[in-house]
Protein backbone atom coordinates (compact mmCIF):
# COMPACT_ATOMS: atom_id res chain seq x y z
CA UNK A 1 0.00 0.00 0.00
CA UNK A 2 1.05 3.36 -0.37
CA UNK A 3 0.65 6.43 1.59
CA UNK A 4 -2.50 7.24 4.00
CA UNK A 5 -3.41 10.76 4.80
CA UNK A 6 -4.85 10.45 8.37
CA UNK A 7 -6.35 13.36 9.33
CA UNK A 8 -7.71 14.30 13.23
CA UNK A 9 -4.40 12.66 13.48
CA UNK A 10 -3.65 14.13 16.92
CA UNK A 11 -7.44 12.47 18.27
CA UNK A 12 -7.90 9.80 19.99
CA UNK A 13 -8.73 7.26 17.37
CA UNK A 14 -6.38 8.98 15.17
CA UNK A 15 -3.46 8.97 17.40
CA UNK A 16 -4.20 5.06 17.84
CA UNK A 17 -3.99 4.78 13.87
CA UNK A 18 -1.02 6.41 13.63
CA UNK A 19 0.88 4.27 15.96
CA UNK A 20 -0.62 1.33 14.20
CA UNK A 21 0.32 2.32 10.85
CA UNK A 22 3.90 3.25 11.95
CA UNK A 23 4.43 -0.27 13.65
CA UNK A 24 3.25 -2.11 10.52
CA UNK A 25 5.30 0.40 8.84
CA UNK A 26 2.60 1.59 6.45
CA UNK A 27 3.82 5.08 5.21
CA UNK A 28 1.73 7.46 6.36
CA UNK A 29 1.08 11.38 6.79
CA UNK A 30 -0.58 12.38 10.14
CA UNK A 31 -2.46 16.04 9.08
CA UNK A 32 -2.35 18.40 12.62
CA UNK A 33 -2.66 21.79 13.28
CA UNK A 34 1.19 22.44 14.30
CA UNK A 35 3.69 19.63 12.98
CA UNK A 36 6.64 18.68 14.66
CA UNK A 37 8.01 15.74 13.41
CA UNK A 38 9.03 14.12 9.53
CA UNK A 39 5.21 12.41 9.15
CA UNK A 40 3.38 14.84 9.99
CA UNK A 41 1.73 17.90 7.87
CA UNK A 42 0.80 21.07 9.69
CA UNK A 43 -2.84 21.77 8.40
CA UNK A 44 -3.82 24.31 10.96
CA UNK A 45 -7.70 24.82 11.55
CA UNK A 46 -9.10 23.40 7.93
CA UNK A 47 -11.69 24.88 6.75
CA UNK A 48 -13.14 24.82 3.12
CA UNK A 49 -10.34 26.96 1.74
CA UNK A 50 -7.20 24.43 2.93
CA UNK A 51 -4.66 23.69 0.14
CA UNK A 52 -4.05 19.90 0.90
CA UNK A 53 -2.03 19.78 -2.39
CA UNK A 54 1.03 19.14 -0.54
CA UNK A 55 -0.21 16.64 1.89
CA UNK A 56 -1.88 14.32 -1.12
CA UNK A 57 0.99 13.61 -3.06
CA UNK A 58 2.18 9.99 -3.34
CA UNK A 59 -1.55 9.45 -1.27
CA UNK A 60 -3.27 6.19 -1.78
CA UNK A 61 -5.78 6.70 0.41
CA UNK A 62 -7.28 9.19 2.68
CA UNK A 63 -8.77 8.13 6.26
CA UNK A 64 -10.82 11.79 7.29
CA UNK A 65 -11.08 11.85 11.12
CA UNK A 66 -11.04 15.05 11.54
CA UNK A 67 -14.26 16.97 12.46
CA UNK A 68 -16.70 19.20 14.75
CA UNK A 69 -17.77 17.62 17.62
CA UNK A 70 -20.68 18.08 20.48
CA UNK A 71 -19.26 21.64 22.43
CA UNK A 72 -20.45 23.37 25.67
CA UNK A 73 -23.19 25.43 25.35
CA UNK A 74 -24.13 25.33 21.95
CA UNK A 75 -27.36 25.65 22.32
CA UNK A 76 -27.58 28.93 23.39
CA UNK A 77 -26.98 29.40 19.76
CA UNK A 78 -28.22 26.58 17.92
CA UNK A 79 -28.41 28.39 14.54
CA UNK A 80 -24.69 29.33 14.68
CA UNK A 81 -23.74 25.77 16.13
CA UNK A 82 -25.77 24.18 12.99
CA UNK A 83 -23.65 26.79 10.44
CA UNK A 84 -19.89 25.79 12.33
CA UNK A 85 -20.68 21.98 11.96
CA UNK A 86 -21.63 21.83 8.44
CA UNK A 87 -18.91 24.59 7.78
CA UNK A 88 -16.11 21.43 9.12
CA UNK A 89 -18.20 18.28 8.74
CA UNK A 90 -19.49 18.88 5.41
CA UNK A 91 -17.94 21.90 3.87
CA UNK A 92 -13.88 21.16 4.63
CA UNK A 93 -14.79 17.94 3.94
CA UNK A 94 -15.78 18.28 0.70
CA UNK A 95 -12.83 20.21 -0.27
CA UNK A 96 -10.54 17.52 0.93
CA UNK A 97 -12.36 14.92 -1.14
CA UNK A 98 -12.47 17.03 -4.08
CA UNK A 99 -8.89 17.78 -4.11
CA UNK A 100 -8.38 13.89 -2.59
CA UNK A 101 -9.43 12.60 -5.51
CA UNK A 102 -8.29 15.52 -8.47
CA UNK A 103 -4.78 14.29 -6.67
CA UNK A 104 -5.32 10.65 -7.85
CA UNK A 105 -6.26 9.37 -3.97
CA UNK A 106 -7.82 5.77 -4.78
CA UNK A 107 -9.65 5.43 -1.48
CA UNK A 108 -11.47 8.19 0.77
CA UNK A 109 -12.58 6.80 4.43
CA UNK A 110 -14.75 8.55 6.01
CA UNK A 111 -15.63 8.38 9.31
CA UNK A 112 -19.62 9.19 10.90
CA UNK A 113 -21.22 8.39 13.46
CA UNK A 114 -24.14 6.28 14.51
CA UNK A 115 -26.01 9.08 15.23
CA UNK A 116 -27.13 9.35 11.89
CA UNK A 117 -29.02 6.26 12.40
CA UNK A 118 -30.52 8.10 15.04
CA UNK A 119 -30.84 8.37 19.30
CA UNK A 120 -32.52 5.08 19.56
CA UNK A 121 -34.46 1.90 18.28
CA UNK A 122 -36.62 -1.45 19.08
CA UNK A 123 -33.60 -2.92 17.18
CA UNK A 124 -30.19 -2.90 16.07
CA UNK A 125 -29.62 -0.33 13.92
CA UNK A 126 -28.38 -1.48 9.64
CA UNK A 127 -26.52 0.51 7.59
CA UNK A 128 -30.07 0.36 5.66
CA UNK A 129 -32.14 1.81 7.77
CA UNK A 130 -33.67 5.72 7.21
CA UNK A 131 -31.66 8.19 8.60
CA UNK A 132 -32.96 9.85 11.71
CA UNK A 133 -30.13 12.72 12.46
CA UNK A 134 -31.45 14.20 15.70
CA UNK A 135 -28.63 17.05 16.00
CA UNK A 136 -26.67 19.38 14.06
CA UNK A 137 -23.71 17.48 14.36
CA UNK A 138 -25.56 14.09 13.30
CA UNK A 139 -27.30 15.74 10.19
CA UNK A 140 -23.70 17.30 9.42
CA UNK A 141 -22.49 13.96 9.01
CA UNK A 142 -25.04 12.46 6.99
CA UNK A 143 -24.48 15.41 4.60
CA UNK A 144 -21.50 15.05 4.34
CA UNK A 145 -21.55 11.09 3.61
CA UNK A 146 -24.51 11.72 1.04
CA UNK A 147 -21.90 14.27 -0.53
CA UNK A 148 -19.12 11.86 -0.09
CA UNK A 149 -21.24 8.88 -2.04
CA UNK A 150 -22.11 10.90 -4.83
CA UNK A 151 -18.38 11.88 -5.27
CA UNK A 152 -17.54 8.26 -5.00
CA UNK A 153 -20.19 7.26 -7.78
CA UNK A 154 -18.96 9.63 -9.91
CA UNK A 155 -15.60 8.25 -10.10
CA UNK A 156 -13.13 7.66 -9.99
CA UNK A 157 -11.93 7.72 -6.07
CA UNK A 158 -13.45 5.44 -4.03
CA UNK A 159 -15.16 5.75 -0.94
CA UNK A 160 -16.07 4.22 2.07
CA UNK A 161 -18.20 5.09 5.31
CA UNK A 162 -18.21 4.06 8.81
CA UNK A 163 -20.38 4.82 11.46
CA UNK A 164 -19.03 4.46 14.86
CA UNK A 165 -20.89 4.20 18.31
CA UNK A 166 -19.36 5.08 21.57
CA UNK A 167 -15.66 4.00 21.24
CA UNK A 168 -13.52 2.83 24.16
CA UNK A 169 -9.66 2.16 24.68
CA UNK A 170 -6.66 3.61 26.23
CA UNK A 171 -6.61 7.52 26.27
CA UNK A 172 -10.74 7.53 26.01
CA UNK A 173 -12.33 11.17 26.73
CA UNK A 174 -15.68 12.75 25.98
CA UNK A 175 -18.84 10.72 26.96
CA UNK A 176 -16.74 7.71 28.17
CA UNK A 177 -14.73 9.57 30.05
CA UNK A 178 -17.59 11.35 31.54
CA UNK A 179 -19.02 8.04 32.85
CA UNK A 180 -15.80 7.16 34.48
CA UNK A 181 -15.11 9.76 36.63
CA UNK A 182 -19.30 9.34 37.77
CA UNK A 183 -18.58 6.12 38.68
CA UNK A 184 -14.78 7.50 40.59
CA UNK A 185 -16.81 9.84 42.23
CA UNK A 186 -18.95 7.03 43.58
CA UNK A 187 -22.14 8.94 43.23
CA UNK A 188 -25.02 7.30 43.26
CA UNK A 189 -26.37 6.56 39.72
CA UNK A 190 -29.82 5.20 38.64
CA UNK A 191 -28.71 1.67 37.69
CA UNK A 192 -32.52 0.57 37.84
CA UNK A 193 -33.90 3.27 35.06
CA UNK A 194 -30.70 2.32 32.96
CA UNK A 195 -31.69 -0.69 31.44
CA UNK A 196 -31.17 0.64 27.35
CA UNK A 197 -29.06 -1.45 25.49
CA UNK A 198 -26.00 0.36 23.36
CA UNK A 199 -23.29 -0.64 21.30
CA UNK A 200 -19.64 -0.31 21.73
CA UNK A 201 -16.21 -0.95 19.65
CA UNK A 202 -13.14 -0.96 21.34
CA UNK A 203 -10.75 1.42 19.74
CA UNK A 204 -8.62 -1.02 18.27
CA UNK A 205 -11.18 -2.84 16.46
CA UNK A 206 -12.04 0.34 15.04
CA UNK A 207 -8.88 1.04 13.89
CA UNK A 208 -8.52 -2.75 12.28
CA UNK A 209 -11.84 -1.92 10.13
CA UNK A 210 -10.30 1.63 9.09
CA UNK A 211 -7.50 -0.24 7.43
CA UNK A 212 -9.84 -3.01 5.79
CA UNK A 213 -11.60 0.23 4.58
CA UNK A 214 -8.42 1.61 3.24
CA UNK A 215 -7.56 -1.02 1.27
CA UNK A 216 -10.07 -3.90 0.73
CA UNK A 217 -11.66 -3.75 -2.99
CA UNK A 218 -15.53 -4.41 -1.68
CA UNK A 219 -15.22 -1.53 0.88
CA UNK A 220 -15.74 0.84 -2.15
CA UNK A 221 -19.31 2.63 -1.78
CA UNK A 222 -20.12 1.13 1.48
CA UNK A 223 -21.80 2.12 5.02
CA UNK A 224 -20.51 0.20 8.18
CA UNK A 225 -22.11 0.04 11.15
CA UNK A 226 -19.55 -1.58 13.71
CA UNK A 227 -19.76 -2.43 16.92
CA UNK A 228 -17.47 -5.88 19.30
CA UNK A 229 -21.10 -7.57 19.41
CA UNK A 230 -21.86 -7.32 23.41
CA UNK A 231 -24.53 -4.65 23.41
CA UNK A 232 -24.60 -3.47 27.09
CA UNK A 233 -27.53 -1.53 28.98
CA UNK A 234 -25.96 1.85 30.74
CA UNK A 235 -26.43 -0.45 33.94
CA UNK A 236 -24.01 -3.13 32.86
CA UNK A 237 -21.40 -0.54 31.50
CA UNK A 238 -21.28 1.28 34.37
CA UNK A 239 -21.19 -1.66 36.69
CA UNK A 240 -18.40 -3.68 34.38
CA UNK A 241 -16.35 0.10 34.69
CA UNK A 242 -16.95 0.00 38.72
CA UNK A 243 -15.58 -3.75 38.47
CA UNK A 244 -12.68 -2.63 36.15
CA UNK A 245 -12.27 0.31 38.40
CA UNK A 246 -11.71 -1.24 41.91
CA UNK A 247 -15.23 0.26 42.92
CA UNK A 248 -19.03 -0.56 43.65
CA UNK A 249 -21.53 1.03 41.35
CA UNK A 250 -23.90 2.35 43.91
Amino acid sequence: MQKILVTGANGFVGSALCARLDRDAIPFLAAVREAGAAHQFQCGDIDAATDWTAALAGCDAVIHLAARVHVMNEARDAEGAEAAYFSLNLDATMNLARQAAAAGVRRFVYVSSVKVNGESSARPFTAHDAPAPQDAYARSKLAAERALLALGAAGPMQVAIVRPPLVYGPGVGANFLRLMRLVKLGLPLPLGALDNRRSLVALDNLVDLLLVCARHPDAAGQVFLVSDGDDVSTAELLRRLAGAMGRRAR
